[in-house]
């Protein structure tokens, strides 16, 4: 990195390493063949009646040592393994030279919870067994000091500090799906600022957690009782929340030039904004001036999308995508689930993977929206609308 040589012109980008570790399994091969062959992973009783995208299970060792799994909650661990693929991917796993310089921007949301200690006191209360002072009491007794600082959300950048050595700058972005938007933004705008040579950026989501499940239901935001494609929820609006990690190793062209890196694709711009939403349409229209501001003009072109499945949003997204029929669409939200913070890190993955091998993957639906796309795709855009708030838009291109 040098943080004082800022060019004058723009350097050219390249997204040289992926690391997937989702509810369709572990590493690129893996959710490639998954999601041409049409697989969706959900479970529908375990937290019935919402319905989860679980994790697929992976050896851990293979990523993390085992003394420092201990110190991780899942959304950690699932972080954490993703990041060590990315850099498999990228080829850089033990390159103490560049990793010991390598940026980390890392988009994350809160901790988990103690569930069973949360229970506990929630039944006494209910009981009427509460003393003065029994809830300071609980809290000081029955949290473990461990249980707190895995809260943190800058915690995850941490591990993959300890456990795959990365020890450049470190930054981290909170605010659920708008936080991976300003993650590559902020990535993307230093390394072609010349601020930094190289980067790992991404996220990681546990899905299966109670508490993150009643937090959504108070909005009315979970998906329920059947499991149906993004499009075709509008009677039964929600979301299935998704486990799962995305990391993305980006680079300045030159350093990856000098280090014999190949690109699997370009990262050439990430634009965002945040539509007020008290009138019909403010999406649509928010939507439409991103995708302006991305000088999109190839065709074969393809459109991944976050879709959430909540409404209005979902519905004001698909009102966009009718502006621009001549592109396939894919929606990463039916086929992994809602991610939250790692949505748009998984939609760049997805696009990334798409383009170095020179296909998009098999429609998820048969609504209509997603079409067969024959050609390969030389432009994919990954759109990334919250569910709540905040819209983001990346453009990724094939290196000619």
């Amino acid at each position: 990195m040098n943080e004082t040589a800022v060019t004058s012109e723009p350097v050219e980008v390249w997204i040289t390493g992926i690391g997937l570790a989702t509810s369709l399994g572990e590493g690129l091969d893996a959710n490639w063949e998954a999601l041409n062959s049409g697989q969706i992973n959900v479970d529908e009783q375990g937290f019935a009646p919402y319905i989860v995208h679980p994790w697929a299970k992976v050896n851990l060792e293979a990523q993390i040592p085992k003394k420092e799994q201990r110190q991780m909650e899942a959304w950690q661990r699932i972080g954490t393994y993703a990041a060590g693929l990315a850099l498999d991917s990228a080829g850089l796993k033990g390159n103490k030279d560049i990793l010991s310089r390598m940026d980390m921007i890392v988009a994350a949301g809160g901790g988990e919870r103690d569930i069973s200690v949360d229970t506990a006191i929630l039944n006494a209360e209910a009981q009427g067994n509460c003393t003065p002072g029994f809830l300071n009491d609980r809290l000081m007794s029955d949290l473990r000091p461990t249980l707190f600082l895995a809260q943190l959300s800058n915690l995850l950048a941490g591990n993959i500090a300890i456990s795959h050595g990365v020890c450049g700058t470190s930054r981290t972005f909170m605010g659920e799906e708008v936080a991976g938007v300003d993650a590559f933004k902020i990535a993307l705008a230093r390394i072609a600022g010349g601020q930094s040579d190289i980067a790992l950026i991404g996220g990681s989501h546990n899905g299966e957690r109670k508490d993150l499940l009643v937090l959504y239901e108070f909005g009315d935001y979970n998906l329920k009782n059947e499991f149906k494609p993004v499009w075709a929820r509008q009677d039964h609006p929600g979301f299935a929340l998704g486990s799962a990690g995305a990391f993305l190793v980006l680079e300045s062209k030159p350093h990856a030039e000098a280090r014999g890196a190949r690109p699997l694709a370009r990262l050439s711009k990430v634009v965002a904004d945040r539509a007020r939403r008290k009138e019909a349409g403010a999406v649509t229209g928010t939507l439409d001036r991103l995708w302006s501001a991305l000088d999109v003009h190839e065709t074969p072109g393809a459109i991944i999308t976050g879709a959430t499945g909540a409404e209005p949003v979902t519905s004001e997204e698909r009102a966009f995508l009718d502006h621009h029929k001549s592109f396939a669409v894919r929606s990463s939200g039916t086929r992994f689930g809602h991610t939250m913070e790692a949505h748009f890190a998984l939609g760049l993955a997805l696009a990334a993977l798409s383009i170095s091998r020179g296909a998009l993957f098999a429609p998820g639906d048969s609504s209509g929206v997603e079409r067969e796309m024959k050609e390969a795709p030389t432009q994919i855009v990954v759109v990334g609308a919250g569910h709540y708030r905040g819209e983001g838009m990346a453009l990724v291109e094939a290196v000619k």
